[in-house]
């Protein structure tokens, strides 16, 4: 196995685990669906899980993941946007 393919493997390996821990974090609610957290959890997931599927030459699962991934930028966006307009507005 060429250092890539490790790489690549265990950056898959590691993808699938922050999913699944985010997913388990909002199942048990110990953490908020709608929150930046688990937003950054899911993207940083389906980044990785998008690269490691891509070299594996999974298309549909690299698909699935940059539609998640999309997904999670805008809403990490979104949530960025409305934070800075809150703080602009809040004058004392």
């Amino acid at each position: 196995m060429t250092p890539v393919s490790l790489f690549v493997n265990l950056l898959g390996w590691v993808g699938a685990g922050i999913m699944l821990y985010g997913y388990a974090m909002v199942s048990t609610s110990r953490m908020a669906g709608d929150g930046m957290p688990y937003q950054a959890i899911n993207l940083a997931g389906s980044i990785a899980l998008m690269i490691n599927s891509a070299h594996h030459s999974a298309w549909p699962s690299t698909i699935l993941n940059v539609v998640w991934g999309v997904i999670g930028v805008v809403a990490v966006v979104r949530m960025a946007t409305a934070r800075s307009r809150k703080k602009t507005v809040s004058v004392p």
